[in-house]
């Protein structure tokens, strides 16, 4: 199976996830699955691993987390009082 069929299973069996949402570019180098989104590896967001489905539920990981507030800064309140703020 290619790495397209991979990706769409993974994404039939999870279709609310940030790699359905966003089908992220594939790429396999040095035996890792990337899956990117964005220009580059340093400047989008990323998940590697050693298989396809594995790629992408690390994506999935690293798109979600950029959503949520640093832990430190909800541990201050700083996430909340710049909420109330707005």
């Amino acid at each position: 199976m290619g790495a397209m069929e991979r990706m769409d299973l993974y994404c039939a069996a999870h279709p609310g996830s940030p790699s359905a949402a966003r089908r992220p570019q594939l790429f396999l180098r040095s035996h890792l699955w990337i899956a990117l989104l964005g220009p580059s590896v340093e400047e989008g967001i990323v998940g590697i691993g050693a298989t396809v489905e594995a790629a992408l539920r690390a994506f999935d990981a690293q798109y979600l987390a950029g959503l949520r507030p640093p832990v430190e800064a909800l541990r201050r309140g700083l996430y909340n009082s710049r909420l109330t703020r707005a």
